[in-house]
């Protein structure tokens, strides 16, 4: 079976001459199908970067990314906003749900970009949202429900295109701890269904609850399949 994620040499640079800076430096990951991954580091390590890669968000200097068996390196523009519509799942600290749509509404975005037929539109929508937990919040706008539901919307959003991967970024940040841990859960369910996960944090105990962590420092991959268990001595080094 081929990996969902595999990364081959991933070098990123911005700038030129005194300004240049290595984002990413020979970064190599490989992320198999139903995995459950954290990627950690220190401000600055390039961990943000990687995700951007991951979610052909932006290109790598050189290297190669093969996203489902496919190098997405050489895909046009058009081609890249089509893969990540069909193959990628995003869910960010911040929402980004429309004010003036319903949690429906909301949900079947992705799909009309997709093409797929209004019916069906409302059908997957529902069923995604109900998989969240909002089976009776379908109709309500956004500032009708509080930061826990929104960001169930959103996840239910990410899963509607029934993606390869699913990328959260700090898609905890911005909730109390109990919401925290609801929007965990759900995590959980959707790895323990098949869905491939690599989620971005900062926060230790939002990483022991993934089953793998990829640590970064100064652009690499420091380590690679760290145990949650791990955690408290890498918080203490980094």
């Amino acid at each position: 079976m081929q990996p969902v994620i595999r990364l081959e040499h991933i070098h990123k640079t911005y700038g030129t001459g005194d300004t240049e800076v290595h984002a990413l430096n020979d970064v190599n990951l490989t992320v198999e199908k139903g995995e459950y991954c954290a990627i950690m580091g220190p401000s600055g390590s390039g961990k943000s970067t990687a995700m951007n890669v991951i979610g052909c968000l932006d290109r790598p200097t050189s290297g190669s990314y093969y996203l489902d068996g496919v190098d997405v390196a050489g895909l046009s523009d058009p081609e890249l906003a089509h893969t990540r519509n069909r193959k990628l799942g995003f869910v960010f600290q911040q929402f980004h749900l429309l004010p003036q749509l319903s949690a429906m509404e909301n949900v079947m975005l992705p799909m009309v970009y997709a093409g797929i037929p209004t019916q069906e539109r409302r059908e997957r929508a529902a069923e995604a949202l109900t998989r969240v937990g909002l089976a009776n919040r379908l109709n309500n706008r956004p500032n009708q429900l509080s930061g826990g539901q929104q960001q169930r919307v959103a996840i239910a959003r990410a899963i509607v295109n029934r993606p390869v991967l699913l990328l959260a970024d700090e898609p905890t940040g911005a909730l109390d701890s109990q919401t925290t841990q609801e929007v965990l859960n759900i995590f959980s369910e959707l790895n323990a269904s098949g869905i491939t996960v690599v989620m971005v944090t900062h926060e230790p105990e939002v990483a022991r609850q993934t089953r793998r962590i990829v640590w970064f420092r100064d652009g690499a991959i420091v380590h690679d399949h760290l145990r949650p268990e791990d955690m408290a001595q890498m918080t203490v080094t980094a």
